[in-house]
């Protein structure tokens, strides 16, 4: 992890299973060699169509964990692990039937409580008004929720003319609609301080120098002391190489499974059709050889990920 900040997180369920599948295919693809030995057809047929069907859940199943993995906050591409632009309090905070809304790490709360799901709805409606932009034009309140209130830097917003101004004559300038918009985009997508989703400490954690950090009052804390300002600034700033890292090395290796799979479709056709017996089974043995290898390519990558991500 050297001298840096690292997210680390439990792998998805899908992941799992792409393992499991995997696995019992490189056992069908032996059982149809022995099977192929002993001039039994028909189980040849049988055992290397698993063998194919197992490989293509091996590929659905490692999209279904990237799509857990999306679903979860945590991207490929532009991924952090701090909210930086649109982070809830630094110019704007929400009043919801008098009362503010807080956050403390990825909850949204009110009076120390976390909001309902009924009431965080309201929120995510109202804020939706506000996830979109259009260059140079003033933000529109369309919906004019009497249980919300607007503060920018401490100070009420007033509606007047269906846009946002600080007064009765100043109009919130661009830059800080712009601002609004990240926060509504923020709030749409249920994140808080954080990308990924979940609760800091339970679902995921972060690492500075390879020591687990704790977050309390907004900051992070490394050996029971709050991270001085340089170095909150810079997690702020650090990308999330981990999962970068996580992306770049199961998708290569599943697109050396896509072209394993289109050869292994040729041997089962070619299964299928009789050409290996006792006496002819050289291909398939080949074939099988460099399947064993790509799961135990896999498993060594995943016991990676699981240990060293």
């Amino acid at each position: 992890m050297g001298d840096s900040f690292w997210l680390k997180y439990p792998l998805p369920s899908g992941f799992w299973l792409s393992t499991t599948s995997i696995l019992l295919s490189s056992l069908t693809f032996i059982l149809a060699i022995i099977a192929a030995k002993r001039d039994k057809q028909s189980m040849l047929k049988f055992w290397m169509g698993s063998t194919v069907v197992l490989g293509g859940l091996f590929i659905y199943f490692q999209f279904k964990g990237y799509n857990q993995l999306i679903n979860g906050g945590i991207h490929p591409i532009n991924n952090h692990i701090i909210v930086t632009d649109g982070r809830y309090g630094d110019y704007y905070e929400l009043k919801y039937k008098g009362d503010f809304i807080e956050v403390d790490g990825n909850e949204f709360k009110i009076s120390g409580k976390e909001m309902s799901e009924k009431d965080f709805a309201a929120f995510q409606n109202y804020m939706k008004q506000f996830s979109s932009t259009k260059k140079r034009e003033a933000l529109t309140v369309s919906n004019n929720d009497k249980n919300f209130e607007i503060y920018f830097n401490n100070q009420p917003l007033i509606v007047k003319n269906k846009h946002l101004y600080l007064n009765d004559s100043t109009q919130l300038e661009y830059v800080d609609e712009m601002r609004l918009t990240f926060l509504a985009m923020n709030v749409e997508d249920k994140r808080g301080d954080f990308f990924v989703r979940g609760e800091f400490g339970k679902d995921f954690h972060v690492y500075y120098k390879g020591k687990e950090l704790e977050y309390k009052n907004r900051r992070l804390h490394y050996k029971g002391k709050e991270l001085p300002n340089y170095l909150q600034i810079k997690a702020t700033e650090t990308a999330d190489s981990a999962t970068s890292f996580l992306y770049l090395i199961s998708i290569i290796h599943l697109l050396h499974i896509l072209f394993a799979l289109i050869y292994l479709l040729k041997v089962t056709i070619y299964s299928f059709s009789g050409r290996f017996n006792s006496n002819n089974n050289l291909s398939l043995r080949l074939g099988a050889i460099f399947w064993h290898f790509l799961g135990v390519l896999w498993i060594y990558l995943l016991l990676f990920l699981v240990f060293i991500h």
